[in-house]
C-alpha cells in the first residue's frame, strides 16, 4: 500500500510540475507509473507500454523547449527575455494562479527591458515568451494526463 500511495505521489507531483518550474513534471508522471507497474512485477503494465510512456514523457520535453524557444525567437526575444521568464513564473508562485499566470509575462518583458529594449520591443518578446510557455504547458498537462490514462487502460484492461 505504501508503494502505490508513493507512486500516486509521484504523479501528482508531476503533475503539479507540469505548472511549477522547480520540478520536472512528466518525468515524475513517468516514474510514479513506472513503480505502479514495478509494483506488480510488470504483470499488467509492460514493457512495451511503459516505453510508449517513455517516449511520450521524452516528446513532452522537446516539444515543451520547443514551443518555449520558437515563442520567444518569433517575437525577438533573447536569452534575457527567458530568464526573466522563468524568475517570473517562480515569484509568480507566490502569488497564487493569477501570479502563475502573469508572473512568466512580466519577468520577460522585464528582462528584455532591463537589457536596454525598448517598451514595444520588450512587450512583444514577453508576450512571445509567455505565449511559449503557455503552450508548453499545455502540451505537459495533455500528454501527462494522456500518460496516467494509457498506464490505467493497460493497468485495468
Amino acid at each position: 500500500m505504501l508503494l502505490w500511495i508513493l507512486a500516486t505521489v509521484l504523479v501528482l507531483a508531476g503533475i503539479a510540475g507540469v505548472f511549477l518550474p522547480a520540478l520536472p513534471g512528466t518525468p515524475l508522471v513517468f516514474a510514479g507509473l513506472l513503480l505502479g507497474a514495478w509494483i506488480d512485477g510488470f504483470q499488467r503494465v509492460g514493457w512495451p507500454t511503459l516505453a510508449a510512456l517513455a517516449l511520450l514523457t521524452v516528446l513532452s520535453l522537446v516539444i515543451d523547449f520547443l514551443l518555449s524557444a520558437v515563442g520567444a525567437r518569433k517575437m525577438g526575444a533573447g536569452r534575457s527575455a527567458l530568464q526573466g521568464a522563468v524568475a517570473g513564473m517562480v515569484v509568480g508562485l507566490f502569488f497564487g494562479p493569477l501570479g502563475l499566470i502573469l508572473g512568466p509575462f512580466i519577468g520577460a518583458f522585464a528582462g528584455e527591458y532591463l537589457a536596454g529594449r525598448d517598451l514595444l520591443r520588450a512587450g512583444k518578446a514577453g508576450l512571445g515568451t509567455w505565449l511559449g510557455l503557455l503552450g508548453g504547458i499545455a502540451v505537459k498537462l495533455a500528454l501527462s494526463v494522456a500518460m496516467v490514462g494509457i498506464f490505467v487502460a493497460a493497468y485495468f484492461w
